[in-house]
């Protein structure tokens, strides 16, 4: 796990530049740095390296191919990589290799066989830019889900520019772009901002499973599909599985054992998340039977019973029989990171499962150097609740006629527009037009006006879930899945991960997100993942041949903290209103300070906007912080 940045056409400051972005990804990766530039200047890599496999100088980054022609700078691991070393090896692409690194195999299958190619081979997370000095082409690649960040642009116009971590970019000396108020009301409706758009005007995210080629002169840039997440769950669903329930949970086992096997690999010590959950239950348990010795798995807990899984997750680990470790959190610790996070995300982000993740990731890196989780069988195995009460919602809605509907979503909105509570909610689902729209309209951000009218703009004002295609899949939550896999799970879930955890230089692997799981997942009829009530139905049927049923079929408390409590007790309460001061407000020209102001005074008095809050603040001290 490393971060990865580089510049184009910078001119006489390059080194200077490419310096200072490689100091803010200190984080990402403390064991070394990096840097090569072109004998003109014009294109300069740079890298931060976490030593995670080959620990000598042999794995140094950027690293150049052994014909000369390419040079590549990579964030991430291929976890196939010696099955193409072999590939490499046995049709003679290369004679030998330097040393044992996942890197050099990449650039040598680039050199081989091209970078489309090879992307439809690796299996792995990856942010990879590859350089062809005979081309003068640099190409950029994010991996298939979107597990590893890649930032992109131009600044100043005409310069090109590109990062692991936005911090970076923002640390160039010409950085001047302003803030894209375009995205703020996604922002204030989801908690996070979608890709392809970032904070800044002029600077993307790469989408999951694209590459973005620009060539000499460096000043247009093109993008390409090389792996789709919609075009896989349809193929999938068009291609579905013929085998009993019995056989799917086998074949997901198998794959599972695969992908966990390969992500084991390691030359420093590894270990894994434990919640009480079905998903991380399931990652540890396989872990656990595929390894020789105690496998190291770390929860934290609560002391508020309402929110505390640690024990029943020390049961399970007590069950496996792995090297458990645990950390129970108070509200000061919660305190001290919150000071942290804008830094930590480099743009605004507020899922509140922020903290715990933080703190987790922190304790796990005292004892190891890279962490498997369960995340993705949410999304993968129809566990979300919302998925069928939705579902429930709209064959209900969907026998009045649309004619009708629409005006009395209208008529009813006006009664709950007083308080945005539950009337409010009723008529935003009542006005939907399907089942896709009726979930957007579900999201709890929706409906409130936060973002002053004068400072909106249209550019990167639609999501992937804004466009997304209704009715695409047959079965009415497999679209809410997709819809979810494209982007809710990349820019809100994986990024969550991905930014806590590199915060103190962990690096995290996600088995469940593995190629062939991803895509044989995709084959599953709906009653295999959800059947009489019971989500993730062939997860569990994997599961339960480890752990025993009584162990995990208890209520779900979730990976989070009573930060509504903390936030109205003194200390936070100070910190929270020194953020929505109406001078601050008024200065930013941003924020309707009276509803930002009207809705904290709902929260204090009636607990209500307890989420859109913490969205608030979050961007109020990204704007603090930045």
């Amino acid at each position: 796990m490393c971060g990865i940045a580089g510049l184009c056409n910078w001119g006489a400051n390059w080194q200077q530049n490419i310096e200072r972005m490689n100091e803010k990804m200190y984080h990402r990766g403390p064991d070394a740095e990096g840097i090569w530039a072109s004998e003109d200047h014009a294109v300069v890599l740079g890298h931060r390296r976490l030593s995670i496999v080959d620990l000598t100088s042999s794995g140094a980054q950027p690293m150049e191919s052994h014909n000369g022609r390419y040079v590549i700078a990579y964030n991430g691991e291929i976890y196939n990589h010696r099955e193409i070393r072999e590939k490499l090896l046995r049709e003679k692409k290369v004679a030998g290799f330097r040393g044992t690194s996942d890197t050099e195999v990449l650039v040598e299958a680039v050199s081989a066989y091209g970078l489309e190619n090879t992307l439809g081979m690796v299996k792995g997370m990856f942010a990879i830019a590859v350089y062809d000095k005979e081309e003068q082409l640099l190409s950029l690649a994010r991996d298939r889900v979107g597990e590893k960040p890649l930032y992109y642009g131009f600044v100043n116009n005409n310069r090109f520019v590109f990062a692991s971590d936005l911090n970076s970019i923002t640390a160039l000396d010409e950085f001047e772009n302003p803030i894209n108020s375009g995205v703020l009301e996604n922002y204030f409706r989801y908690g996070y901002i979608a890709a392809p758009c970032s904070i800044y005007e002029n600077i993307h995210k790469l989408q999951p499973g694209k590459y973005l080629e620009i060539k000499y002169p460096f000043n247009k840039y093109t993008i390409k599909t090389y792996w789709s997440m919609l075009d896989t769950a349809v193929y999938g669903q068009t291609h579905l599985f013929r085998g009993s329930e019995t056989e799917a949970a086998e074949e997901l086992e198998r794959l599972l054992k695969e992908s966990i096997r390969g992500q084991m690999a390691a030359d420093v010590p590894v270990g894994a998340f434990l919640s009480a959950g079905i998903d991380s239950s399931t990652i540890v348990s396989l872990m656990q039977s595929l390894s020789d010795r105690q496998v190291r798995s770390f929860t934290i807990g609560m002391w508020d019973e309402k929110f505390n899984e640690a024990q029943a997750a020390k049961e399970i680990a007590e069950h496996l029989g792995t090297e458990h470790t645990e950390l129970y959190i108070t509200e000061q610790d919660a305190k001290n990171v919150i000071p942290d996070l804008a830094k930590m995300f480099g743009e605004p982000y507020a899922d509140s499962s922020q903290i715990p993740t933080y703190l987790v990731s922190r304790m796990t890196r005292e004892h190891v150097t890279v962490s498997l989780s369960g995340d993705g069988g949410d999304e993968l195995f129809c566990g979300y609740n919302t998925y069928g009460s939705i579902d429930r919602i709209w064959n209900k809605t969907r026998r009045i006629p649309y004619a009708l509907r629409k005006p009395a979503s209208v008529m009813l909105g006006a009664f709950g527009s007083a308080d945005r509570g539950t009337l409010a909610t009723r008529a935003r689902l009542l006005g939907a037009r399907n089942i896709e729209d009726m979930y957007l309209r579900s999201e709890i951000g929706e409906g409130f006006e936060i973002v002053r009218r004068d400072c909106k703009r249209e550019d990167c004002s639609l999501t992937i879930m804004d466009t997304y295609p209704a009715g695409l899949l047959e079965e009415a939550q497999h679209n809410l899945m997709l819809m979810d896999l494209l982007m809710y799970h990349p820019d809100d879930i994986l990024n969550k991960v991905d930014r806590t955890a590199m915060a103190v230089s962990l690096e995290t692997r996600v088995p469940m997100l593995d190629k062939d799981v991803v895509e044989f997942a995709w084959k599953l009829p709906l009653l295999y993942r959800k059947k009489d009530g019971v989500t993730k139905k062939v997860l569990r049927d994997v599961l339960y041949r480890y752990v025993p049923r009584e162990l995990m079929e208890r209520p779900k408390k979730g990976f989070s903290i009573p930060l509504h409590k903390w936030l109205k007790e003194p200390e936070l309460r100070r910190w929270a209103e020194e953020l929505i001061d109406r001078g601050t407000l008024e200065k930013q020209a941003l924020l309707n300070a009276d509803v930002v102001w009207k809705m904290w005074n709902d929260y204090v008095e009636r607990d209500i906007w307890r989420v859109q809050i913490w969205y608030i603040l979050m961007f109020q001290e990204w704007m603090a912080k930045r």
